[in-house]
């Protein structure tokens, strides 16, 4: 016991070092091992503009790039579960509407392995804003079919919010639900979630509830409760890219879900062999890290430290979230931040990621 309390206090005196430091306003960090939550501390503000508000366990994070795995991601492998769709089907496979130009014979494994050859990121919000709302993924969708791949698919790796785009679109055609109403009916809703969602521009819960992001330079605000991301924010409120909000206790009851399906334990959202399918690194483009929708650490940097196991995925979100999973140690590790309030300027984050991960480790593991 007297270990474990030096251990809690090591990690609260980072955390809170990472505070004083100026990494971030504020941080909530939950652990777990085997299943079970040891560890969940929060340490500072969740806002300091233009109010200062203490963080709180269940602050709820705009989880910005988490929205891949955690609601994208994971209506995918539920649709391939379900032979609804395989991962080897063309975007012509399955989208029956609109024109796919020179993306009609993607395969879905090349664009959750982001080796499809969709650019990373373009500023489609400053025009898609002059669109009617109900009319603004229809426009977004043919924007980005009209952009030129930037390399033949499965030639190269480049990490891309567009190809995410896309596979909403997959979702929704595969479905025929919105992919907020398919991951909130088949997931959130179930698992019994309360403060995790996908944005539709609203704020169902009081502004002091959530962790402020940017003082946003294009909305000339402090953006807190509505979604960071500009182009999922000109989409309505998400799209399959970001848009996703919650907190580290909820987040911890979807990967402990899929952490038991990968352990053969629960068979009733997905086989066991969906889960590690998605999981594995794919190997398409050598030295990708990346697996299904998921990342694997890397041998060298990797934000996940130096100790986890070769057997991991994780992900890590613009506004300063991460989540790692060591499926081989049975631990894993949400943190979640505000790093980028009130700019995103501010990177110290790339730093302080490895050293929470190499403590973490270094102590649970006695490497």
């Amino acid at each position: 016991m007297k270990q474990q309390n030096r251990f809690h206090q090591k990690l609260t005196d980072l955390l809170e070092e990472g505070a004083r430091e100026g990494v971030y306003p504020g941080a909530v960090l939950l652990i777990a091992e085997k299943g079970q939550i040891f560890f969940l501390k929060e340490v500072g503000n969740l806002s300091t503009i233009p109010s200062i508000l203490p963080m709180k366990k269940d602050t709820i994070f705009d989880l910005a790039s988490l929205t891949k795995p955690l609601a994208t991601t994971i209506a995918i492998m539920r649709l391939v579960n379900d032979g609804r769709i395989s991962l080897d089907k063309t975007l012509s496979d399955i989208i029956k509407t609109g024109s796919l130009g020179d993306k009609n014979a993607l395969p879905l494994r090349f664009i959750l392995n982001h080796c499809s050859g969709f650019k990373d990121w373009m500023p489609f919000y400053s025009d898609l804003v002059r669109y009617r709302s109900d009319t603004r993924k229809k426009v977004l969708r043919e924007k980005i079919i009209e952009q030129p791949l930037q390399y033949p698919m499965g030639t190269d790796c480049l990490y891309s919010d567009l190809g995410f785009m896309i596979l909403e679109w997959v979702v929704e055609a595969a479905s025929g639900q919105t992919l907020r109403d398919f991951v909130h009916s088949n997931f959130y809703i179930p698992l019994g979630l309360k403060r995790t969602y996908l944005s539709k521009g609203d704020l169902p819960f009081n502004r002091e509830e959530y962790a402020a992001t940017e003082d946003c330079p294009w909305r000339n605000r402090i953006i807190q409760g509505e979604v960071h991301d500009e182009n999922a924010y000109a989409a309505g409120g998400y799209s399959g890219h970001a848009g996703l909000f919650g907190t580290a206790e909820e987040i911890f009851i979807i990967v402990n879900m899929l952490r038991e399906h990968y352990l053969g334990k629960r068979r009733d959202y997905f086989s066991p062999d969906i889960i590690r399918q998605f999981f594995i690194r794919q190997e398409i483009v050598k030295g990708s890290t990346w697996a299904l929708g998921w990342d694997t650490p890397a041998v060298e940097n990797s934000s996940a430290g130096e100790y986890i196991s070769p057997n991991s995925v994780g992900h890590l979100g613009f506004s300063g979230t991460s989540l790692w999973m060591d499926l081989e140690r049975d631990i894993f590790i949400v943190f979640l931040s505000n790093r980028i309030h009130p700019t995103r300027n501010n990177l110290k984050i790339r730093s302080f990621r490895p050293i929470l991960h190499n403590l973490i480790f270094k102590e649970m593991t006695g490497i």
